[in-house]
């Protein structure tokens, strides 16, 4: 397959649906009744989801904006599934509902929730310095980082990355990184500021994380998140690529906008090893939604440690550079929509954004996978953005 494909293509499958494509529709979807008995005494009742609005954020595609969209609701209020768009831009095949996708930072989900793990079992201490388990990595100067500081992204930890334009992203896509020399170049700098002072989303952490997991264990950090996490709750379509730059198994295609001119190009295969335990995980929506009702119902992370989660830093801790309130915790962020309080996390590798998220009573979660073609744009992708507010409505105004 080409994998240049000009953007007039995807207007094309628009309005034409694709010459070599079925003659089926693009949109396909269903839905259940809110489950009875569920509800929090003296809570205000709320509707079941709005199928009209979720059909209505993922009709039309492929668009500009994306090719495909899977989407997942469910919880005690009642359930929805759709998906719509297409398989690829050159077959016009419908979009498989059940197909894997990479699922980008929501990998870092499972990896802080290995970590309270092994914090529960008293392997490691959350207020612990990283620099006991791993002094060989961690310089002096990051000596009063904790375990906890990692997850919650208030390390002072730089980030580090290749730099360049999407183009030398491109071109540098099947090279492969090693972690511990990303967390040496890390911290062969200077702290973004001192340890839990201020809240800095970025990689670096999650990376030491992973590394820290393995140094406890003995064992690989995909092994000991499969054998803790996938195994147990048969996540058997979510695994760890490694060095393979391919998805295994059924999968729609990712498209990236590139250049001025909106050219777009097949960026389904694309190595990942530059994100590891910060974003490498490949899944699908129906295993992301039972991963996540698994975790908020207390059965992957237990007792107390579980609430780590759900806290977020001191009030005084503000996000680095902007000096907004912290809004993330160990390894989700919370957001208000619709007027109440959702916490989860979002993904975004080139051609994919995903995202898990749920109220933590469970009465409504949602999953979704957009095929975006600016999945590594300012901010939120549209369909997506449609997504999330027809499932809990409107992001509340600060």
């Amino acid at each position: 397959m080409n994998t240049r494909t000009s953007r007039t293509v995807v207007a094309a499958a628009l309005t034409l649906g694709i010459a070599a494509g079925p003659a089926v529709p693009a949109l396909a979807a269903s839905g259940t009744s809110a489950a009875p008995g569920h509800a929090t005494p003296g809570a205000p009742a709320r509707e079941a989801p709005d199928a009209g609005a979720l059909r209505a954020a993922i009709q039309g595609l492929p668009k500009d904006d994306a090719t495909a969209a899977l989407v997942r609701v469910s919880g005690t209020e009642g359930g929805w599934r759709g998906s719509a768009g297409v398989h690829d831009l050159v077959s016009g095949r419908p979009a498989d509902p059940d197909g894997r996708f990479r699922a980008g930072s929501v990998t870092k989900v499972f990896t802080a929730a290995v970590v309270l793990q092994l914090a529960g079992e008293g392997r490691l201490g959350l207020d612990r310095p990283v620099r006991r388990y791993l002094p060989d990595l961690i310089p002096a100067a990051y000596e009063d980082v904790t375990v906890r500081q990692l997850l919650n992204h208030t390390s002072g930890i730089p980030s580090v990355g290749s730099g360049g334009d999407l183009d030398d992203w491109y071109a540098h896509r099947f090279d492969l990184h090693d972690p511990v020399r990303t967390v040496r170049e890390a911290t062969s700098r200077e702290p973004d500021f001192a340890p839990g002072t201020q809240q800095h989303y970025a990689n670096t952490g999650y990376t030491v994380a992973g590394l820290l997991i393995e140094r406890v264990t003995g064992d690989t950090y995909a092994s000991q998140v499969s054998r803790r996490v996938l195994e147990p709750l048969r996540l058997e379509d979510t695994y760890f690529p490694g060095t393979d730059p391919t998805i295994r198994g059924p999968h729609n295609h990712g498209y990236q906008l590139f250049g001025t001119a909106g050219e777009v190009r097949d960026v389904t295969v694309w190595g990942a090893t530059d994100a590891w335990a910060a974003g490498d995980l490949i899944s699908t929506t129906a295993d992301l939604e039972r991963f996540t009702r698994a975790l908020f119902g207390g059965q992957v992370v237990r007792g107390p440690l579980l609430q780590e989660m759900f806290t977020l830093p001191d009030a005084s801790v503000r996000e680095y550079g902007t000096g907004k309130p912290a809004a993330y915790s160990a390894g989700l962020s919370v957001m208000r929509l619709g007027g109440r309080e959702v916490w989860g996390k979002t993904g975004g590798r080139w051609g994919y954004n995903t995202a898990v998220a749920a109220t933590r009573d469970l009465s409504r979660t949602l999953v979704y996978d957009v095929n975006a073609t600016d999945a590594k744009g300012e901010g939120m992708n549209p369909t997506a953005m449609n997504i999330v507010v027809a499932a809990f409505g409107a992001p509340s105004v600060e």
